[in-house]
C-alpha cells in the first residue's frame, strides 16, 4: 500500500491508497518539534488502528511538503522504515511529475501547489484552477495543455480571521460560521460576514479574473482544510475535492517508481 503525506504549515494530511483507491485519510498538526521517533509512534498508532503495520503493510511513501524541518525528518523516517524496499519519493527539484512547469522559479514552487497540478491536470482535464483553503489560499492555474502557469497566494480563512483579532484590541475571536445575513447586527456577526462571505467573495473574484486569463471552459476545483467553511457560498467553484492533493501525490508516486 501508498502512504502519501501532504505537510502543510498548519496540518499534516495522511492518505493510505491501494491502487487508486483511498482507503484511510487521517489529519495531524504539524510541529517542527516533533521528532523523528513521535512521528514514527503517530503514524504507526494510526496504521494500527486499521489493523496495519508500518513495516509491513506499507510498500511506498510520497511525501509533499512546504516544512523543511518536517520534510527532513519524516525522509529519514521512512528511508529507516522502508529499508530494502522503495525509498521515500519526495516532491523536490529532480522528481518527475508529468507536468509542464511554466513558471519563472519552479524551485520556488510549493509541493502542495505542484500536486494540485498535477492532480488536476490529470483528473479534470486543463484549462482549470485549483483553489486550495487552507493557511493560505492558493489559486493554481493549469492551461489547456494541462501545463502550470502560476497562480495567487492569499491569507487563508483562519490566518486572516486571526491577525485581524490580534491587531484590533477590542474585536473578539469569533466561530467561523456564516452569520444569517451578511449584514451583522453585531461585532460578532459583522466579523463571521467578513470572514466568511469576504473570503467567498474573495475566491469567486479571483477565481473570475484568473478564468479571463484562461480562456473558455475552465473547470474549478476547490480542496483544504478550510473549503468548507465557504465553499457553500461560493458561485464560481464546480468540484469540491478533498483528496485532490493527495491524489496529486500518488500520482507522482507512480512517475517515478514506474
Amino acid at each position: 500500500m501508498l502512504l502519501a503525506v501532504d505537510v502543510g504549515n498548519s496540518s499534516t494530511v495522511l492518505g493510505l491508497f491501494s491502487g487508486e483507491q483511498l482507503h484511510h485519510r487521517w489529519t495531524l498538526s504539524t510541529s517542527v518539534s516533533r521528532t523523528s521517533d513521535e512521528y514514527t509512534l503517530m503514524i504507526a498508532g494510526l496504521l494500527g488502528r486499521g489493523g496495519l503495520q508500518l513495516d509491513a503493510d506499507v510498500t511506498g511513501v510520497v511525501i509533499g511538503s512546504v516544512v523543511p524541518t518536517v520534510t527532513e525528518r519524516l525522509r529519514a523516517l521512512f528511508t529507516r522504515e522502508l529499508s530494502g524496499r522503495n525509498r521515500p519519493i519526495v516532491i523536490e527539484p529532480g522528481v518527475r511529475t508529468g507536468v509542464v512547469i511554466r513558471h519563472d522559479h519552479p524551485q520556488d514552487l510549493g509541493a502542495d501547489r505542484i500536486a494540485n497540478a498535477v492532480a488536476v491536470s490529470a483528473l479534470y482535464g486543463g484549462p482549470a484552477i485549483v483553489v486550495d483553503l487552507g493557511t493560505a489560499i492558493s489559486f493554481d492555474a493549469v492551461d489547456a495543455t494541462g501545463a502550470f502557469i502560476g497562480g495567487a497566494i492569499a491569507p487563508g480563512v483562519m490566518t486572516a480571521a486571526e491577525g485581524l483579532v490580534e491587531r484590533a484590541a477590542r474585536l473578539p475571536t469569533v466561530e467561523p460560521i456564516a452569520p444569517a445575513s451578511p449584514v451583522g447586527r453585531s461585532t460578532t456577526s459583522a466579523l463571521q460576514s467578513g470572514i466568511v462571505y469576504g473570503a467567498a467573495a474573495m475566491v469567486d473574484g479571483m477565481v473570475s479574473r484568473i478564468s479571463l486569463e484562461l480562456g473558455q471552459g475552465v473547470t474549478t476545483v476547490a480542496t483544504g482544510e478550510t473549503a468548507g467553511l465557504v465553499l457553500e457560498h461560493c458561485g464560481m467553484i464546480d468540484h469540491h475535492d478533498p483528496a485532490l492533493t493527495l491524489k496529486g501525490l500518488r500520482l507522482v508516486w507512480e512517475r517515478n517508481v514506474r
